[in-house]
């Protein structure tokens, strides 16, 4: 599909796709049931196809209308199915198209509907994994407590007190005992200081045959191998315990004496690592489902209030107005002014004018979290409407904790007792044909200029 776009870019002309105003119907149809990326792909071919045009001049086109842009290459993914398009990148691309305006609601529909739809799956496919994970990890074996370890001293192996007689112990003996494994006993100060500094000497020892001498003359009698081998395995053990320490954390490489607890820990640190992975990705699954189901259109039980919109419009603010011309019957005996705006925005008001004439003010209205759509109407004084045929409306900025937007607005007249619609002006820059019919424009800064998905409050009137 993508390199027969790219050929159509510069020929202009791919064929006709199901034949004239049967098939445009058969599209409009279509449409509202579309609940798939594929099925709306294949009607913007379609429409694309009827339209015998380039990507080329579709991009010019929509610049031409200074709406939003159209390039070539999003327009070729988008027509491809490579990409999920933005509403305001289909709608361009529609209009681009010659698709008539009264048509496109009914693609904003499907477009929704599409959209609503490859939320779910998202949220599903992202549940659906944080479910495996979880899975996975119950069904793993925990690890089994290691055999107990016989310590791994670092120095010498005697770690049994000195039985020399020097100390005041009795030599072992009997069966069993080992007693080549005892050091012979020095007969000096100086002969136990070198024995130990022998012993200790490449072991990382801190205590040197001069600090070993010294204890020994100081304390008057000469020290057995043993003893002063223990002080200096006591010392040693500490600070080699302590490297061993520093050099698992700082490199994850364990010495020695904590190897087979390390690798224990290691385990148990990994398991736990992917406890909180899988943990994280099913909370993020479920606020994925949860912002799927706060997304969704739901339908209103009662009349317009409660119901999901999507709407484009514009903004401005201090030193801003807006200015548009509307119809009215010059019989009417009064007109009523309807505004659709984000009351998410608090204390936005404005003053009107209708022909030059002061008519009355938008009063702020109190902030809306939850539903953000409210309309607010103004009744113009019938003597600035009476035996017109047109109003040029002006809305002036007098305050508002960020700007005064306007979506919609609905001009209803009063004729013969009853109140009916005079005129609709829909404002945004999706609506550039509607703003031109109506000569609508914004005076000064323009502080927005976009989409907004809200809903209106229910028709109970709850929170």
């Amino acid at each position: 599909m993508g390199g027969d776009l790219e050929a159509a870019e510069d020929v202009g002309d791919v064929g006709d796709v199901g034949g004239g105003g049967d098939a445009g119907a058969g599209s409009a149809r279509g449409l509202e049931s579309v609940t798939r990326h594929e099925e709306l792909v294949r009607l913007l071919a379609e429409q694309f196809v009827r339209a015998d045009v380039s990507l080329r001049e579709l991009q010019a086109r929509a610049d031409r209308a200074g709406g939003t842009r159209l390039p070539r290459a999003t327009c070729a993914d988008m027509l491809a199915g490579r990409r999920f398009p933005k509403k305001a990148v289909m709608v361009a691309f529609l209009r681009g198209c010659r698709v008539p305006e009264q048509r496109l609601p009914a693609w904003e529909r499907a477009w929704e509907r599409v959209r609503v739809g490859r939320l779910a799956a998202m949220a599903a496919r992202a549940q659906a994994e944080a479910q495996a994970q979880l899975s996975a990890l119950a069904t793993t074996t925990p690890p089994q407590p290691s055999a107990a370890r016989t310590p791994v001293h670092f120095g010498t192996s005697a770690t049994t007190p000195d039985p020399s007689p020097a100390n005041g112990g009795t030599a072992p003996s009997g069966p069993g005992t080992n007693t080549a494994a005892l050091p012979p006993q020095p007969d000096t100060p100086a002969e136990a200081a070198g024995q130990a500094q022998r012993e200790t000497n490449g072991q990382g020892l801190p205590k040197t045959a001069e600090q070993a001498q010294q204890d020994a003359a100081e304390q008057g009698q000469p020290k057995a191998a043993g003893q002063a081998q223990r002080e200096a395995d006591g010392q040693g053990l500490r600070d080699a315990s302590e490297q061993t320490w520093q050099e698992a954390s700082g490199l994850g490489q364990p010495r020695v004496g904590g190897q087979a607890e390390q690798g224990v820990d290691g385990r148990g640190r990994g398991r736990r690592w992917s406890f909180v992975v899988a943990v994280i990705a099913s909370l993020t699954a479920a606020a994925l489902g949860l912002l799927v189901g706060l997304w969704v259109p739901h339908p209103a039980t009662s009349g317009p209030p409660g119901r999901f919109v999507v709407d484009d419009g514009r903004a401005f603010g201090p030193g801003g107005a807006s200015r548009f011309t509307v119809t009215v019957d010059p019989a009417n005996t009064g007109v009523r002014l309807t505004r659709r705006l984000d009351a998410g925005i608090g204390r936005q008001q404005a003053g009107i004018t209708v022909n030059g004439t002061p008519a009355g003010t938008w009063q702020p209205l109190p902030v809306q979290r939850a539903h953000r759509w409210q309309d607010q109407s103004v009744d113009l004084p019938p003597s600035v409407s009476a035996g017109r045929r047109s109003l040029t409306v002006v809305n002036t900025f007098v305050s508002s904790d960020q700007d005064f937007n306007e979506f919609l607005y609905v001009v209803e007249q009063q004729v013969d007792g009853a109140w009916e619609t005079a005129d609709t002006l829909d404002v945004g820059p999706e609506h550039l044909d509607a703003e031109a019919a109506h000569g609508y424009e914004i005076i000064g800064p323009q502080t927005f200029a976009g989409t907004q998905e809200f809903t209106y409050p229910p028709p109970d009137g709850r929170p």
